[in-house]
This record gives C-alpha cells, sequence and structure tokens, in this order.
C-alpha cells in the first residue's frame, strides 16, 4: 500500500446511524457495498451507493477510506475542490431496513474541529 493511500484510509468514517443504515442495505442486497461521491449535479452531489464492483472506478477517483467494508471513493478534482481533511458519512429520511428507497445517504460532512 502506497503513503498515499495508506494517508488516505484516514479520512473517512460515518457516524453510527449510516453504519445502521449500511448493515441494512447489505442485508437488502446480500453483499458489500461501494460509495461514488463524484464532481456533478443533482444526484452527482451526493454518495452513491453501489453493489461492490458495479462502478468501475478509474484512474481519476481516489479511495478515501473505507467503513465497515465499503469502500469509498471521491473525483480527485473533487475532493482537491472541497479541500476537506476529512469526510463523516451521515444518512437522513427512512428507518433503514424498513423504508426501501426512501434512505437517501447525504454528502460527508467536515466534522467540527
Amino acid at each position: 500500500m502506497s503513503e498515499l493511500q495508506f494517508l488516505s484510509q484516514e479520512r473517512f468514517s460515518a457516524t453510527e446511524e449510516a453504519r445502521a443504515a449500511l448493515e441494512a442495505v447489505r442485508a437488502r442486497l446480500g453483499g458489500q457495498l461501494m460509495f461514488v461521491q463524484s464532481g456533478g449535479c443533482c444526484a452527482g452531489s451526493t454518495p452513491m451507493c453501489y453493489p461492490a464492483g458495479d462502478f468501475l472506478t478509474g484512474p481519476n477517483d481516489l479511495l478515501l477510506g473505507e467503513v465497515d467494508g465499503a469502500e469509498f471513493y471521491i473525483d480527485v478534482a473533487l475532493d482537491t475542490a472541497w479541500s476537506h481533511p476529512a469526510f463523516v458519512l451521515d444518512v437522513a429520511g427512512g428507518v433503514p431496513g424498513q423504508t426501501p428507497g426512501v434512505l437517501d445517504f447525504v454528502p460527508p460532512r467536515q466534522p467540527c474541529a
């Protein structure tokens, strides 16, 4: 693992609510998940959740880290523009596992210093 990859592993975490939501979605889909935070508008400005491996990452996608096995990627240009030292995945709406399609993962926020 390169030094850049090692340092980036410590930049991503999730709230307990997001972790519970991850577990509920994994149980419903029957497998591991991944997130991609790409640059863009509308839906592209929120973390996209996919079954692990369903989104093909490329050379412009940086692995920020993982939570409970779910990897989180961000476009390098977006990461540079946002320049957050750390990201925290959160969730809004719905009850994990009880309201399919209503649960939304929300953009990572910078922790309070």
